[in-house]
């Protein structure tokens, strides 16, 4: 969501920068129907889109034929419009996409798995963003990067299933020039919460805790479609909220995080089998064979994990009162695999004041998808601030 801002050159796109927020959040939408948003004429509107246009932010094209009646137009992005690169780096691989001023992410290229050594993955995602720089040239205004890992003050600080730890994404843009763009740094889960809050499950909802479950949980909240991302960027981090066996050691460091009792390591331990080399496809595979085999080992330990999940979420639900709960990656089979045992365990661990009407739990709608969408976002967000906007328009000849 762009702030408007207040630089010298800035005034007079405050109004464009409301056009873009809209055409952004409702995509198809005509001139006549955002002229009616901005509260302005529709002479003042034709205006100010031509003024758009001239600089290469948006533009307009005949909407698909709707019976009789004078056709009308959609607004859209401009195809010579400013663009952000979003980078995605999860624990099955790397993504990288462009997104135009939209948030749309159109994926250019796709990694494979990731290794326990950073320097060589980033170089290579480098070498890809290098790229699309030379192709697109200072259209780039921007690379938003969402990792599956800490974030402190934007750094990845611990990626704990390959052993990374301090990372300076920066290195993924070449900064051989004062014109090199921003690289913006997001936890994975926060930004999947932004997607679900801006375009997904959560979309108009005011207050929205979104959690998802891969290897450990994260989770963002987030507020009128803004996350709270705390003093450094790591809030969010709610796997390593003391939900757990205190006697157990997580690998981040503390003693009973509720990470270690909500994914594959919690169910290959109530199944009695050695600790997965990676839970996220033992927890795949294990959901798989519980399709066709009825184990009641496996069922149990499915119940136990969805218990726990459950009774985690209603301790967030307590501490925040979020109007709706979202959940995205391993959540939303692990919360099928047990519906009577997560039901039972949230509404059981639910103040009393909450229980007659709780807040709902849904599932996301972005799925794997959200964390690259939440990078395209935030992105987004960063370029068409006014003041971005004032300086994009400033440079156009």
């Amino acid at each position: 969501m762009s702030i408007p801002s207040t630089g010298p050159s800035a005034g007079r796109w405050l109004t464009a920068a409301r056009l873009i927020e809209i055409v952004r959040a409702h995509p198809g939408v005509t001139r006549a129907s955002a002229a009616q948003d901005l509260g302005i004429r529709s002479g003042a509107a034709t205006e100010l889109l031509a003024r758009m246009r001239r600089v290469d932010l948006l533009d307009e094209s005949p909407a698909p034929a709707q019976g009789r009646g004078r056709p009308t137009t959609v607004l859209h992005a401009h195809p010579a419009g400013p663009l952000v690169i979003a980078v995605e780096l999860s624990l099955t691989g790397w993504r990288v996409a462009t997104a135009a001023i939209d948030a749309e992410p159109h994926v250019e290229q796709v990694g494979s798995r990731l290794s326990s050594r950073p320097g060589p993955v980033l170089a290579e995602i480098s070498g890809v963003v290098d790229d699309i720089r030379r192709r697109e040239g200072d259209r780039i205004r921007a690379v938003s990067v969402s990792v599956a890992g800490a974030v402190r003050d934007d750094r990845l600080v611990q990626f704990t299933p390959l052993d990374w730890h301090d990372v300076d994404l920066s290195a993924l843009v070449a900064h051989e020039s004062p014109t090199a763009p921003p690289v913006l740094v997001g936890n994975d889960a926060t930004l999947a919460g932004l997607a679900e809050a801006r375009t997904g499950s959560a979309r108009g909802v005011g207050t929205a805790l979104h959690l998802i479950i891969a290897v450990g949980l994260g989770g963002a909240l987030v507020v009128e479609g803004v996350p709270v991302i705390g003093a450094h960027g790591g809030a969010g981090e709610y796997g390593h909220v003391p939900f757990g066996d205190p006697t157990q050691l997580c690998p981040c460091g503390a003693h009973g995080c509720w990470d270690l009792t909500v994914d594959g390591r919690a169910l290959a331990r109530h199944r009695g089998d050695p600790p997965p080399d990676n839970p996220l496809r033992y927890t795949y595979e294990l959901l798989d064979t519980r399709r066709t085999d009825d184990d009641p080992a496996t069922q149990k330990a499915f119940d136990r994990v969805g218990s726990s999940l459950g009774r985690g979420i209603a301790g967030l639900v307590n501490i925040h009162d979020p109007d709706m709960v979202t959940l995205g990656g391993l959540a939303v089979p692990l919360r099928a695999a047990a519906p009577e045992h997560f039901d039972t365990a949230y509404r059981g661990g639910l103040m009393s004041f909450r229980k007659h009407l709780p807040p709902e739990i849904v599932d996301g709608i972005h799925g794997d998808d959200g964390p690259l969408h939440g990078a395209a976002l935030r992105g987004v967000d960063h370029i068409t601030t006014v003041d971005a906007i004032a300086e994009w328009a400033d440079r156009r000849p």
